[in-house]
């Protein structure tokens, strides 16, 4: 890791990874909003926009969250990278210590935000970090073997639970989302471990590798399109494998649910894709007003997070401004949302440095 190479940042910012990081969050505002609309009565309607939608079994379910967690991985690179080349154990102590406090808040926040909005991923956000504190002094490679176990034994005991209830024995125990939520502290592990909506397995392995490709920022243009080339080749892959494998459906399955191998690693092409094309054109269009308005977005993205759970929530179920119905309400919703957010957060950002809950956050996990 060289720190004398520039990196094209705002202060300590980095602008593409911040342009990436709003163009995610948009994607699972989008996502959020059309899922939870058919959860409360909608329509997810027919035909090709109707798949490509879904929030459950669509090719875009999930990928603009796991792009983000990459991001965040990458994030965490550039955070520890100066302790780690200078090889300071104090400062290196330092950063661990910063991620084991800000994964223990998310945790705690995203447990108390899940019982608003259920499934939010912040509460595996703090699990990420809590790892992150662990491993992010190890080499890339075995980083990168962590990421792939991950996966892997996602999709292991996915298919070993499936094996077991066809013989009768119970495995509600390990898989079961539906039941009432138990506090004790064996379901809240497991939750973020196996059952939750984007458990450690298998989603250590998009954040594991966001730290390995933070470690390689900046990215040159030959770099970049090699990232993008291996993405669309794991894209392309994990879909054709879909169709020609022996396997049962449930194990060849690219849909998130299913935890299986082609959709993690359809899902790492997707998210690679993303970081390195969208991070290509705001690098190319770094001092367009678009560029610099989504670049200051995302610098407030836990803010904004929290904000269109709070905003769907007032809309949806207290006015009942909007009713649920098709994919063009919840696209018009979080358009709407979104024209109102960048706004929001560029005005902000005329007078304060951070978002009012990243303030919070870094006040009290700095």
């Amino acid at each position: 890791m060289d720190v004398s190479r520039p990196l094209p940042s705002h202060g300590d910012r980095v602008v593409d990874l911040d342009v990436v990081r709003a163009v995610a969050l948009i994607g699972v505002c989008v996502m959020n909003y059309h899922g939870y609309l058919i959860l409360r009565g909608g329509q997810p309607g027919d035909g090709f926009l109707a798949d490509l939608f879904d929030p459950w079994t669509g090719p875009l379910s999930t990928r603009f969250a796991a792009t983000f967690v990459t991001v965040a991985g990458m994030g965490v690179a550039l955070m520890s990278r100066r302790a780690l080349t200078n090889r300071d154990p104090q400062a290196v102590s330092d950063v661990r210590w910063t991620l084991i406090r800000r994964g223990v808040l998310l945790f705690a926040f995203g447990f108390v935000l899940d019982w608003i909005w259920p499934g939010t991923i912040l509460f595996f956000y703090g699990a990420y970090f809590l790892v992150g504190a662990a491993i992010f002094t190890w080499r890339s490679r075995w980083i990168a073997a962590i990421g792939v176990v991950a996966a892997i034994s996602a999709a292991t005991l996915q298919w070993w639970g499936r094996e077991r209830a066809t013989v009768g024995h119970p495995v509600d125990w390990l898989f079961d989302t539906t039941a009432e939520t138990n506090l004790s502290p064996r379901d809240l592990l497991l939750d973020a471990l196996v059952r939750g909506t984007h458990p450690l397995l298998p989603w250590l392995l998009f954040f594991c590798m966001g730290i390995v490709l933070g470690r390689a920022l900046p990215f040159g243009s030959i770099m970049r399109v090699q990232l993008a080339f291996f993405g669309v080749i794991c894209v392309g892959l994990a879909y054709s494998l879909e169709r020609t494998l022996p396997w049962d459906a449930a194990s060849r399955s690219t849909h998130p649910f299913d935890r299986g191998v082609l959709y993690s690693l359809a899902a790492v092409g997707t998210s690679l894709v993303a970081v390195t094309v969208i991070g290509a054109i705001a690098t190319a269009t770094s001092t367009s007003r678009v560029t610099q308005a989504l670049a200051v977005t995302g610098r407030s993205t836990l803010s904004l997070y929290v904000l269109h759970v709070l905003v769907f929530n007032l809309v949806v179920d207290w006015l009942d401004w909007v009713q649920p119905g098709g994919l063009g309400i919840s696209l018009a919703l979080a358009l709407g949302y979104w024209m109102v957010a960048i706004v929001l957060a560029n005005l902000w950002h005329r007078h304060h440095e951070y978002g009012p809950l990243e303030w919070v956050y870094r006040r009290f996990s700095a």
